[in-house]
C-alpha cells in the first residue's frame, strides 16, 4: 500500500465557509482519518497550502490548525508543480482570473459556486479547462445532505409514482447589523460585490432541481430587496444594492412544477432552513438539511375545509420519519473526497465547470425574468 501526496492551493479560505467547511471538516478531517484510501489500497493524502491577500489571518489560521504552508503569492504557489489542485473559495468577483491563471498554469481545478458572475465567464472557464484537458468541478454540496439523500433514496424507489410538484422554503432572518450583528458577511447585500439572493442561491436550486427530479427548463422570478439599509462590520451603515429575497417558479422536464422562496427576510415556522417538498401520486415527502419524513397515498387523510369546526386532524403526526439506515458524512468532506478520486484514480465525477455554468445560467435567466416580469426559456448549455 502506497501513499501518494496531492499538493491542493486552497485560495480564500480565511472566510467562514472555507474555513469551517473545505478546510477544517474536509481536508484537515481527512488528514485526521489517514488520507482517502482507493480500491487498491493506496492512499491519498491531501497537502494543503492556504492562499490569500491577508497575512494576518492567513498566519493565523495556519498557525492554529498546525498547517505548514501559507502565501500571500498566488502566482509563485501556481508555479509549484508539486501542488496539482486549485481550489478557490474567494467571493465571486475575484474568482473568474484567479481560476484562469490556475487552468493556464495546468492546475486541476475545484471552486465554489457560482463560478463566475456571468454565464458568459462561466463557460469560458468551463472551455478553457476542457482546452487545457485538466480535470475540474464545481461544489455542489446539498446533493450530499442526509436529508437531500433520504429524498433520493425515495425518488429512486419509485415511491412517489409521477412526481407532480415541488415546492422549496429557504432563509431565515438575517439581522440588520444595528442592534443585532448580522450573520452574513455584508457583500451578500451589495450588488457591485457580487452579492444578491438570486445570484447566491439559484446555482444551488439549478443542482438540486436537476439532479433529483429533471432539468429547469423555463423560470418565472421576482426578487426584491425586502430591508433597504444594512449596518457592516465596521459599524456603518450602507444601502443594500442586491436583492435578499427572491420568489421563483420553475418548469421542469416531464412536467413538474417546482415553486422555490428564497429570502434572508424571514422568520423561521417550518422544521428546517430549507424544506423540500415533494408531491407525486403516490405518496408525498418533505425534506430538511439532515431528516426526511414521507407519507404513502394510503395514510393520506382526507380533510374537508370546514372553517366553522375545530380543525381534527393534526396533519404533522401523519407522517413518517425516512430512516437514516446509513452513517452520512460531512457533504462537503464526502465531495471533496470523490474529486480527490476523480483526479488520482480517475474516479466519476459529473459535476464539472459546465454543469457549474448551469447554475450561473439560471441566475442571469432569474434576474432577467425579474427584470422584464415574464417567463424565461431555459436553452441547453454546451461547449
Amino acid at each position: 500500500m502506497g501513499t501518494q501526496r496531492v499538493g491542493i492551493i486552497m485560495n480564500g479560505v480565511t472566510g467562514r465557509m472555507g474555513t469551517n467547511q473545505h478546510l477544517i471538516r474536509s481536508i484537515l478531517a481527512i488528514r485526521e482519518e489517514g488520507g482517502v484510501i482507493l480500491p487498491n489500497g493506496d492512499v491519498i493524502m491531501p497537502d494543503p497550502i492556504l492562499v490569500g491577500r491577508n497575512e494576518k489571518k492567513l498566519q493565523a489560521l495556519a498557525e492554529k490548525h498546525h498547517i505548514e504552508r501559507w502565501s500571500t503569492d498566488l502566482d509563485q504557489c501556481l508555479a509549484n508543480p508539486d501542488d496539482q489542485i486549485y481550489f478557490d473559495a474567494q467571493t465571486t468577483v475575484h474568482r473568474t482570473e484567479s481560476v484562469k491563471k490556475a487552468i493556464a498554469a495546468g492546475k486541476h481545478i475545484y471552486c465554489e459556486k457560482p463560478t463566475s458572475t456571468s454565464l458568459e465567464g462561466s463557460l469560458e472557464l468551463a472551455k478553457l479547462a476542457k482546452e487545457a484537458g485538466v480535470k475540474n468541478g464545481v461544489v455542489q454540496d446539498k446533493l450530499f445532505l442526509p436529508g437531500l439523500q433520504k429524498l433520493k433514496r425515495l425518488i429512486d424507489s419509485g415511491f412517489f409514482g409521477q412526481i407532480l410538484s415541488v415546492r422549496m422554503e429557504f432563509g431565515y432572518w438575517v439581522f440588520e447589523g444595528d442592534w443585532q450583528e448580522g450573520q452574513r458577511p455584508s457583500w451578500n447585500y451589495r450588488k457591485e460585490d457580487g452579492g444578491g439572493m438570486i445570484v447566491d442561491m439559484f446555482a444551488h436550486w439549478r443542482y438540486v432541481l436537476d439532479n433529483l427530479f429533471g432539468n429547469v427548463t423555463a423560470v418565472s422570478c421576482l426578487a426584491t430587496t425586502h430591508i433597504p439599509n444594512r449596518v457592516d462590520e465596521q459599524g456603518n451603515e450602507y444601502k443594500c444594492t442586491a436583492d435578499d429575497a427572491a420568489y421563483a417558479t420553475f418548469e421542469l422536464e416531464g412536467g413538474i412544477i417546482a415553486q422555490v422562496n428564497s429570502s434572508w427576510a424571514v422568520r423561521v415556522n417550518r422544521d428546517d432552513l430549507l424544506t423540500i417538498q415533494v408531491d407525486g401520486t403516490e405518496g408525498s415527502a418533505v425534506a430538511g438539511l439532515r431528516d426526511c419524513k414521507a407519507q404513502h397515498r394510503i395514510n393520506t387523510p382526507k380533510p374537508v375545509w370546514n372553517p366553522d369546526i375545530e380543525n381534527p386532524f393534526n396533519f404533522t403526526e401523519q407522517w413518517s420519519e425516512v430512516p437514516n439506515n446509513q452513517i452520512f458524512d460531512n457533504g462537503f468532506k464526502v465531495q471533496w473526497e470523490l474529486f480527490l478520486k476523480h483526479v488520482v484514480a480517475d474516479g466519476p465525477f459529473p459535476w464539472d465547470l459546465l454543469e457549474g455554468a448551469k447554475g450561473t445560467q439560471l441566475s442571469d435567466l432569474g434576474i432577467q425574468s425579474w427584470q422584464e416580469r415574464r417567463w424565461i426559456e431555459v436553452p441547453e448549455l454546451k461547449l
